[in-house]
């Protein structure tokens, strides 16, 4: 691990925000199953599902 307590919250923090986005993604924008045959299929599902979730992201944080 490491030894600074400052620096395990920071990683500790970082790897909820990332394992979030993860979950969020596979449970609101269906990357559970993807459905498309193909590699260039596949890029364009997740890169589809990335985007909407960035947007969906983006207008919760937009100030009021």
């Amino acid at each position: 691990m490491v030894r600074s307590r400052w620096v395990y919250r920071k990683l500790r923090n970082f790897r909820a925000g990332i394992e979030a986005g993860i979950s969020g993604l596979t449970r609101t924008y269906g990357l559970a199953h993807c459905t498309w045959r193909g590699l260039h299929h596949f890029e364009t599902y997740v890169s589809s599902s990335v985007v909407a979730y960035n947007l969906a992201l983006f207008a919760r944080l937009r100030p009021t």
